[in-house]
């Protein structure tokens, strides 16, 4: 089945829901890095929120970039998306392994760390970005990005996110936010949060099969939601090309490039995001060299 986003209202128009479905979108992400079971799961959540929210951007150009930068063994998390939304990630220790947590699951917030910050930003075409910044609560991210909604914001939201792995990798992956609009009413409110509490984890709602109109159904309590846009396909993709790294070695300096043409001759860089290499002959790290002094002199 494709991974999806789909958009709905429920309560006539009072609420807002997102939910995800990114069980391909992981498992390929998984792949790449090579991830352990627990570093699945984190990373899978911070890819399904970037996921998420960037496939509220309104413009193509758009970029969300989120860092996190826990205490915790697995050090720092970049997710990158645009609108469409394409995603990629890059952990700095892919194989953490920890026991698993009083629950009897994978130690997610251990990994993660519950001391550091979210931050998360939005390139939208204006002057300066948009930089949102907000501590870690729990490290488990979907408590820490309802805190981000929050304190950073200023929207209250209900955040779910879950990784469900076995021993044949990614069995399912999912998330959804629910945000109230200013005329929801107390009630309509308290009915969600019960709803919430009732269903459970939404890792184990699609693993069941159960479609997002449904899971958007269980988790409002509202049997009439209304589906607002269901084109959306998150995907894992890098979008790197050897161009954008030549670019990236001419901000090295004259300097740094001469060294690195007289001592190795060559070049070989590696994507962070999608473990691609790229190599560069000493010929085509001259002629970087060569434009790069252009681009100063003019």
């Amino acid at each position: 089945m494709k991974d999806q986003i789909i958009k709905f209202l429920a309560y006539n128009g009072k609420i807002s829901v997102i939910c995800a479905s990114t069980t391909n979108l992981v498992e390929r992400a998984r792949k790449i890095h090579d991830l352990s079971p627990l570093t699945t799961a984190a990373l899978g959540r911070v890819l399904t929120i970037t996921a998420l929210m960037g496939s509220e951007m309104k413009s193509k150009t758009d970029k969300l970039t989120i860092q996190i930068k826990g205490n915790g063994e697995i050090g720092k998390i970049v997710a990158v998306s645009d609108n469409y939304p394409h995603v990629k990630a890059c952990i700095a220790n892919p194989r953490v392994e920890l026991p698993l947590n009083e629950f009897g699951k994978l130690d997610v917030g251990g990994a993660v760390g519950n001391k550091g910050f979210i931050n998360v930003i939005k390139d939208i075409g204006l002057k300066e970005p948009y930089i949102g910044i907000s501590p870690l609560v729990s490290g488990e991210i979907a408590e820490d990005f309802a805190n981000y909604f929050q304190t950073s914001e200023q929207k209250q939201t209900a955040v779910a996110l879950g990784v469900l792995v076995d021993k044949n990798g990614v069995r399912s992956s999912g998330g959804y936010i629910i945000s109230p609009m200013p005329d929801a009413t107390e009630e309509e409110i308290s009915t969600i949060e019960q709803s919430i509490f009732k269903v459970g984890a939404i890792s184990k709602m699609l693993d069941e099969k159960l479609s997002l109109k449904e899971i958007a159904q269980k988790i409002t309590g509202d049997k009439d939601v209304k589906v607002i846009d269901a084109s959306i396909e998150p995907v894992y993709e890098c979008g790197c090309n050897k161009e954008k790294f030549a670019e990236g070695l001419s901000t090295l300096g004259e300097k740094q490039l001469s060294q690195l043409i007289e001592e190795d001759q060559k070049a070989e860089i590696r994507c962070q995001f999608c473990n691609k290499i790229y190599n560069f002959s000493k010929e085509e790290l001259e002629k970087i060299r060569e434009k790069s002094k252009k681009k100063r002199s003019n």
